[in-house]
């Protein structure tokens, strides 16, 4: 799958971070970690909320993501990748601070 982000087209799962988007090995849920998601925590001063795409299906987020999230100032808004995408978008055009980590599907 690829993402079309500020009119370029990312090939992919991608973090989206308020002044850039990166590529990002996540495949699956397991592949989400508090590590895998260091550049949205450096970011965490310029983003309140963390959209997370999980994939094509919803699964529940990994045990502890959330609260190691909270405790680092972001809230968890996790749903299938399909979702995520509308939901990001909502919450730019409402200028609300937030990241995305979204997960690939074919």
């Amino acid at each position: 799958m690829r993402f079309r982000i500020a009119g370029e087209i990312h090939e992919g799962s991608v973090l989206i971070l308020p002044d850039r988007t990166l590529a990002w090995a996540a495949r699956d849920t397991g592949g989400i970690t508090t590590e895998s998601l260091a550049p949205v925590l450096a970011a965490a001063a310029t983003a309140a909320i963390l959209v997370v795409g999980c994939g094509p299906a919803f699964q529940s987020p990994p045990k502890g993501l959330r609260e190691s999230l909270k405790d680092r100032g972001l809230v968890l808004e996790w749903m299938d990748t399909g979702a995520a995408c509308r939901t990001f978008n909502v919450l730019l055009a409402e200028d609300r601070h937030c990241a995305a980590a979204l997960i690939a599907v074919e």
